[in-house]
Formats: structure tokens, sequence, C-alpha cells
């Protein structure tokens, strides 16, 4: 590779101003497009991921329902109650266990104002395994729920909602389905889980909700926490056994239960989010591979128009070698340049569509190194078939040309 082949391909670059740039659009897009897509494709991912870790660290979450069949000495009910948490609360691995009842789609008033919500009664415990703390006031204690006392703690949506104005909630009353309750506690904002607001709710004592709105003694769920990520599978298996005896469930019958392990569902978001992460970047690099074929085609042209230039530098003795250089430099410049500038546009792209979208987006290195190197070989390759033809033309045949 001479300096003058250099010389000739960049000055070639340089004189085209426009064909070289609407040449580079095609990379430029590619780049920018793998960039952004991995980026924001990432970005979504581990904001899905931190919500839904966020409900709860080692979390097994048994409700009842999910099988058919005969059982021991009568029919399967089908519900969970008190007797099986005590249960579940003497095997070992487990740290803490919450049950919940819930009632859908409670009417809250406070003054003036009216929200629809979810309202959970449920046991101290749940702050622990959600790692929930309040910002103001204070949670319920195991005195409440026994005192079947008319306590809540609030979720930050319900404060914006029934105490807009920056209003301190804690203390005042609230209505729930019209039953008076004083808000002893403001829990610190989460956010959206990516299923749910998780700021949308309301806790009360679980003996409460029972009495007052459900009146029914079974539960719709049971929190379960191990005492390390490792414990869940055990602790599952010990769950389902014990769970299986308590409900007099024959051998051969489907478990009335169900568990869900927060790690598993964890595993599967992850997966799917990393398999449309190579989707959307294969998708997007489809466009590198358009740009490609277009300094192709550019460069074939240019072969064309250049003709009588080749033959007159053969004359002067320019080696094959050094024709096939300049035009391979020429087309590997023009990607280059186009992945350098499709890097900083898939930055602006990924930051800006990030922080519109509430995502925590940002390019990543691998996205950027892969984009700029994909970008580059393109060139070159789709560069060299023009390069070559140029290359093999014959001095004479390229003097006579026109």
């Amino acid at each position: 590779m001479d300096l003058l082949s250099s010389q000739m391909a960049w000055r070639s670059i340089t004189v085209n101003k426009m064909r070289s740039a609407l040449t580079m659009l095609g990379v430029i897009i590619g780049v920018a497009a793998v960039i952004a897509m991995v980026g924001l494709s990432q970005g979504t991912a581990s904001g899905i991921t931190e919500r839904i870790s966020s409900m709860g660290a080692n979390l097994l979450t048994v409700s009842p329902g999910g099988g058919f069949g005969p059982v021991r000495g009568g029919t399967s009910t089908a519900r969970l109650t008190m007797g099986d948490v005590e249960a579940i609360r003497s095997l070992p691995l487990v740290a803490n266990v919450a049950p919940e009842v819930g009632v859908n789609s409670a009417t809250l008033t406070a003054g003036n104002n009216t929200w629809t919500s979810s309202v959970t009664g449920t046991t101290p415990e749940i702050q622990v395994i959600k790692n929930w703390p309040t910002m103001d006031g204070e949670f319920f204690t195991q005195s409440d729920v026994d005192e079947i006392s008319r306590v809540a703690v609030v979720g930050q949506t319900i404060v914006e909602n029934l105490f807009p104005g920056g209003i301190s909630p804690v203390g005042q009353s609230m209505r729930i389905n019209g039953v008076n309750f004083t808000i002893i506690g403001v829990l610190e904002e989460k956010g959206d889980s990516g299923m749910s607001d998780q700021d949308d709710i309301v806790y009360i004592p679980l003996t409460t909700a029972q009495q007052r709105f459900t009146g029914s003694q079974t539960l719709r769920s049971i929190n379960v926490q191990a005492t390390s990520t490792e414990a869940l599978a055990p602790l599952k298996n010990y769950i389902t056994t014990l769970l299986r005896q308590r409900h007099r469930l024959a051998e051969n019958a489907d478990d009335d239960f169900r568990i869900q392990d927060m790690s598993e569902l964890l595993s599967t978001i992850e997966d799917t989010t990393k398999m449309m992460s190579f989707l959307l970047g294969g998708i997007a690099a489809v466009s590198l591979i358009v740009g490609g074929i277009g300094i192709m085609n550019i460069m074939l042209v240019s072969v064309v128009e250049r003709t009588r230039e080749i033959g007159i530098r053969k004359s002067l003795g320019a080696k094959r070698r050094d024709i096939l250089w300049q035009f391979v430099i020429e087309a590997g410049t023009i990607s280059t340049i186009g992945g350098g500038i499709g890097i900083l546009l898939g930055y602006f792209v990924t930051t800006s569509l990030g922080n519109a979208f509430g995502v925590k987006a940002s390019p990543t290195a691998g996205s950027i190194l892969l984009a700029f190197g994909v970008s580059a070989t393109i060139g070159i390759l789709f560069g060299f078939m023009p390069a070559n033809k140029a290359a093999k033309l014959n001095p004479i045949d390229a003097l006579r040309s026109e």
C-alpha cells in the first residue's frame, strides 16, 4: 500500500462530497440502529428485572388452585388458611412468612377526592419480605393485627390522588368502601414493576380485612421468603410436600395450589429480553448490509467513471496491487467514517429515547465495537469486488475509454 494510493482514494472521496455522504448514509443508519436497538432493549430488560426484584428477595408465592383429582377422605376445596401459614413457618429454610387477602377495586375516599385501588390485608412481615421501608410514618405492627385495628399504610400513587398538593396523609382519615381508616405510614416509591404500578397499594392488617371486607378466613396467597437464593428450590419442595399432606391429596392428584418462584420469573424474563435484543440487533444489522451494497454500487460506478485515470496510472508504472489498494482504501474509509458518525448518532438516539420513555438506556461497549467492526469489514468486503475489477483493467483498453 503506497502513499499515492491513499492520497488518490482520499481525493476521490473529498471531490465527490455529496456522493460520498449519500454512500455513507446507509452505514450511518445501520450502525446507529444496531447501537440504539441493543441499548434500548438491554435498558428495558434491566429496568424490568430491577422492578421485579424489588417485589421481593428470595420470594416464593403460594396461591390456591392449580389442579384437580381425588383426595383422601373428601374433595379438595383448593384454599389456603392460617393453619397452612403456621405450618410453612415451621419449615426449615424459611426466613419470613406473610399471608395476604385482597379487596379488589376498593373505593378510597379522602375529603372530596376518590380513587379506586387494590387493598391488601397482610401482616408486618410483608414489609421485610418486600424490603419496603416507609418514607413517612410507620408500618402497622402485630398488635394492630391482633386488635383488628383500622389502620392503613399507603403507596405514593394513593397519596398523589387522595392528598394532592404535598399534604402529608399520616394521621389523616381515609374511607375504604365506606369504612374509616387512619393512615399511619407512607411507603417509599417503587415504580412500575412492568406488570402493574407497585405504588398503587394500600396495606391494612390481615384480620381487619377479613372481618370488615372478605368475611372469610381463607387467604389469597402466602408470601414465603427463603433464607437465601440457594434455598428456594429445596424450600419449594418442602412446601409442596407439606401442603399436599395438609390438603390430604391422593398420590395421583394434581396440586391444588401453585408456587411461583420469583427467580424463575426473572430468569424467563432475562432469557426473553436477550432473545429480543439479538432479534432487534439482527433486524437493525440488515441496514448495514444494505449500506455495504450501496458502497459496492457506488464503487462500481466510480470504476467506470475513472477507467481512463486507471489506465494512465498503469501506463506510468502503477501495479495491480496499487490500483486494488486505492479502491479498497476508498471503500474502507467511507464505511469507517460512516461508522464513526453512526456511533455518535446511535449514542444520541439511545439516550434521547431512553429519557423520553423513562428507560435507563445507554449504548453498550459490545454493540459499539460490533457495529463499528462490522461496518468497516462490510466496507472493505463490498469494496473489494469493484477494486479487483479496476485492478484487472488492461491499461491500453483503459486509455481508449472515453
